[in-house]
Parts: structure tokens; sequence; C-alpha cells
């Protein structure tokens, strides 16, 4: 096991982090920005080191500067959490090279699922089912044309390095194609330093399921079930539920055994999420996060397996702690991400939180680095913490979700919670039949009341 973990990131997945790793008994170094010298998870630390100023190029994201905070403090490994590094295939390369462990997948593998484009094939080699479409890169929009004619309209044109919705367009005709095309390549040129673009079929009314695996590098690997991520706006996640209301037992069980089945012939070592859209009873898998999801607390709430300790054990070289026969199913979990925005506009809203209270109760957890006093920065994602709530049954899950939004209070800054509290009476959410496009709906409709 190792001695020492520096956690690479901020905010509730460092604090998350941290507790994890003293539940092991590992000592901790917190690195921060200046923005960050008052942040929990700094003061909850065994060390911490300032790495640069508020943004994040300059600090989180700084490579330079974090090997440096490994050296000084002796860390012999890191954890990037999510975001920032978390998928960053050369950082785990400069780790490696340095002595020092990367929790978690190998650089390869990291590499590989950051290509969508050889995500794609290599999903396909493996049994995965895949969206139609392009099967490699767009080399023209000749190309594109004959592709969008023979999978047919609309077609989703996505940026092969994207993520978080850039560079993602979509075409309903032949007509919308070539400014689709164009406006995702600059898109993709200044988000992601590359204008190689893919086509898929676009899906009309799609969920989106996805399912979370572990494996200890060596061939072995299991599923922990799917979560349901449909409720989203611009393509951002905000309410994530395990299990899906979607699915039955037995579409559960083969979504997931494919899937394990396909991580075992990669070797893939660490968490992963393998995404997938679903529609009229098929999947199709749209990419692979390989790093730990924001959302993976509703995975952990239904089986009762503590997801990072189980990073940091495999990443020390053990073997995986549990079988398939080993995860258990209990009840239903809801996350809401209770994010620094104003509810119906977005506008981000940055500034001191004047008071605090977290929700409790059976049942109920939060993951938040936030408290009366602290400072949310203009420099970062503006997530202020997740509300978890877990029971026996989904209409139980949505009493207590209601009951844990009321109590919850942040005052001094704008936050989602009134949104929440609103989606929870809606009927649609109360049966659970909700699609990727539900949500920007529902706000289009209330704008224009």
């Amino acid at each position: 096991m190792f001695d020492k973990i520096l956690i690479a990131n901020r905010g509730e997945i460092a604090l998350r982090i941290l507790r994890a790793c003293k539940d092991l008994g590992i000592a901790t170094v917190a690195v921060h920005s200046t923005a960050d010298a008052d942040a929990m998870h700094v003061k909850l630390a065994d060390e911490s080191v300032c790495i640069g100023p508020p943004k994040a190029a300059e600090s989180y994201m700084n490579i330079p500067q974090i090997v440096a905070a490994c050296e000084i403090t002796n860390a012999d490994a890191v954890h990037p959490g999510y975001g920032f590094l978390s998928e960053n295939a050369r950082f785990a390369e400069i780790l490696e090279e340095h002595k020092i462990s990367f929790i978690g997948p190998s650089s390869q593998h990291i590499a590989l699922m950051g290509d969508k484009i050889e995500a794609k094939k290599t999903a396909k080699s493996l049994g995965l089912p895949v969206v139609p479409g392009s099967d490699g890169a767009l080399t023209s929009d000749e190309e594109a044309k004959q592709i969008a004619q023979e999978i047919g309209y609309p077609v989703l044109v996505k940026a092969a390095f994207g993520g978080g919705g850039r560079g993602m367009k979509v075409a309903q005709s032949a007509a919308d194609l070539a400014s689709a095309l164009s406006t995702a390549r600059a898109e993709s040129k200044a988000g992601f330093g590359d204008a190689t673009l893919y086509m898929e079929k676009y899906l009309k009314a799609p969920r989106h399921i996805e399912v979370q695996i572990f494996g200890d590098g060596k061939g072995n690997a299991v599923h922990l079930g799917e979560r349901d991520c449909s409720l989203q706006r611009r393509h951002q996640k905000i309410w994530e539920e395990a299990p899906s209301p979607a699915l039955n037992d037995k579409q559960r069980a083969r979504i997931g055994a494919t899937v394990a089945h396909a991580m075992q012939e990669l070797k893939y070592r660490s968490a992963g999420t393998v995404e997938f859209l679903y529609e009229d009873g098929k999947f199709y898998f749209i990419e692979m996060n390989t790093r730990l999801q924001v959302e993976h607390p509703v995975t952990e709430m239904i089986t009762g397996i503590d997801l990072v300790c189980e990073q940091i054990r495999i990443a020390s070289g053990a073997p995986l702690s549990f079988t398939q026969e080993d995860v258990r199913f209990e009840g239903h979990a809801i996350e809401c991400r209770i994010n620094a925005e104003h509810p119906t506009s977005f506008r981000p809203s940055p500034g001191l939180i004047t008071q605090y209270h977290a929700p409790g109760g059976l049942g109920v957890r939060i993951d938040s680095a936030a408290y009366a006093g602290c400072h949310i920065p203009p420099d970062y994602d503006s997530l202020i913490g997740k509300l978890i709530v877990h029971a026996r049954t989904r209409d139980e899950c949505l009493m207590r979700l209601k009951r844990a939004l009321d109590e919850c209070v942040i005052n001094g800054v704008d936050t989602t919670i009134p949104l929440f509290s609103k989606l929870i009476g809606e009927p649609d959410i109360i049966n659970g039949s909700y699609d990727i496009h539900w949500l920007e709906n529902y706000l289009e409709k209330s704008e224009s009341a």
C-alpha cells in the first residue's frame, strides 16, 4: 500500500479522495491554487503545497508543479480525481517516469479512449454495440455527405478529442450539414487543439445509460451496474440515478455482462465508465471515461463498495477485492449536482457562502467541500456539492430527496436547488419517463410560460 498520496484536484472530489485515504491509513498531500488556500481539503490534509495562481492552466493543470510537489513531499502516488489531468495520458506517463504511481488506468488506455474514433473502433472490436456512422475520421465534406445519406438524417458531427458538448453539432438535413461541419471544426480546434471530426446517426429520444466497471489490469473485470444520466442541460448531467428506471433486470444483466467481458479482454485497470445511448431497447456505445465519475456515489450507495478505496488498492498492485458474484444491488439512489448558478438562467454565481446547512438523516449523503464563510471562486467549475439519497424503492428515494432538498441551506450565492425542488414534482420525473432532451424542452417551456 502507498505511504503518501498527493491529491491533484480541488473541491468536493479532493475531499472525497482525502476521506478514502484516511480510511486506509494513508498520509495525504493537498495541492492548491492561491484561490483555494482556505479550501476544506487543504485544511484537512496532512500537508499542503501551493502550486500556482487561480488560473487552472497555471495550477491544477501545471504538470511540472504537481511533480515537484510530489518530490518535495515524498508522495509515492497521485490521485487525479475527475476533470483537470485525470484523463491526460502524458501526465500518467510523466508520473511513471518519475517512479510515482498514477491512481487510474494505464496511460495507453487513457490515450486509446481519449481518441473518440479509436475508442469506437476498439469498442466495436470488443463486441460492444456502436452507433451507426463513419468508421473513422471524416476526410472531407464530400465524404461526410455520402455517409449522412447512407445512415440517414439527422446526423451528429462530433469532435474526435472532444467532451462536454463542445465540437458537437446536429445536422437535421443535407442543407444543415456544411454549417454543422464548419462550426464543429472551429469549436474542436479552439477547445481541444484538434479539428478532427467523425459522424454518427443522431438518435431522436435516447436515454443516457452508463455502466460502471472495475478492472485490475490482469484480466479480471466486473461491472457495478448502470446509472441513468439522461437529465442533461447542454450535454452536462445534472441528475443521475441507479438503477435506471428504463431498464428491466434482463436488460441490465445483459449489458453489464457484455461490458465486463469487454474490459476483461482489454485488461483494463481501475475504475471506468462505458457510456451508451439507449433507444427502443437497443444500446449504442458513445464513449468510455477512463476515470472516476462525478456521479460515482450513486453506485456506491446501491452496492456498498467504496470505489475510491478500490482504485487505491488496485493502483498499489492488489487484485480486485470482490468478484462479480460478490456484487449485490440494494435499493435505489439519486444524485443532484448542486451548482453555484442561477436556477433558471444558469448564470454562474461565484461569491461568499454566508450560510450553509447540510441535510441529514437515514439514506442522505452530501459530498461537498463547502462551509459557511467559504468563497466559490469564479475560476473553476461551479459545482458546490452533490446531494445523494438512497432508499429501498425509487418512490421512497424521491420522497427522501424532497425532504433533503427542503433541509439544504446554502445562502450568499444562487444555487440550482430550486430547480431540483421543481423537477421532483413533475409527472415525467416521478414516472421516470424522460430522455436526454427532456430537461432542455422543459426549460424552454418554462421560459415561454
